[in-house]
């Protein structure tokens, strides 16, 4: 696990890799760990200095391959840094979903889906501050070559939420008069923002403590009642 401490700060990170349901040959998986080691490089690298200071020589180097390398795998640092988000972004949406289709496997109703994404999600910035970071960041910025496919991805991990949401007005768990999309991204901005100041200001506070209090401002706000 990593050490929680200031996001400024120097931070070991592991993008793991997505699961796959398809085999993959030897070629594939040695190509794939190489893309995983360009990934880490990288998003420590622009963690630490920033995009544009981040040179192609600089992501080679920490990876330990060849620049050539890097041109192999990606046509340019853009594009590099385009697969990451698109990549680690994959990886939130997974997790998200995982937590919902897990509680439903256990019986638990939709506010107990949302519970068990808000904590997926801090599982998920707790792994990966770094990248949560640029992620952020990058949602900020609209100049970029690499914003529409930021969206893209964006819209699929607030999908996810939409879906739970949707399905809990269904079953009446939830009001009729919610506002799906915005209660989805309002929540997903929530965990963000919540985990994102925990590692930086609050580095004391157990993952249990930051879901604790998110989990009562949930079933406040959301299901309109005391579940405690």
């Amino acid at each position: 696990m990593i050490p929680k401490k200031a996001l400024h700060t120097r931070v070991p990170v592991t993008i793991g890799a997505m699961e796959s349901s398809s085999p993959t040959t030897g070629g594939s998986t040695r190509r794939e760990a190489t893309r995983q080691k360009l990934y880490e490089a990288a998003v420590t690298l622009i963690a630490e200095q920033g995009f544009s200071a981040t040179t192609v020589d600089e992501i080679a180097e920490r990876a330990g391959v060849a620049k050539g390398t890097v041109y192999y795998n990606f046509a340019s640092k853009s594009v590099l840094f385009e697969e990451l988000l698109r990549h680690g972004v994959g990886l939130l949406t997974a997790s998200l979903r995982q937590a919902a289709e897990q509680t439903a496997r256990d019986g638990g109703g939709k506010v107990d889906a949302l519970d068990a994404m808000i904590r997926a999600g801090l599982v998920f910035i707790e792994r990966y501050p770094a990248f949560t970071q640029l992620y952020v960041a990058e949602l900020w910025r609209t100049n970029r070559a690499w914003q529409s496919t930021l969206m893209v991805v964006r819209q699929q991990a607030v999908a996810v939420v939409e879906d739970v949401l949707r399905d809990g007005v269904a079953a009446g768990e939830f009001s009729e008069e919610i506002d799906v999309p915005l209660t989805a991204s309002a929540l997903v901005g929530m965990v963000l923002v919540a985990a994102l100041d925990w590692q930086s200001f609050q580095p004391e506070r157990s993952l249990d403590d930051v879901h604790a209090a998110l989990s009562r401002l949930l079933q406040g706000r959301v299901s309109g009642r005391d579940r405690d």
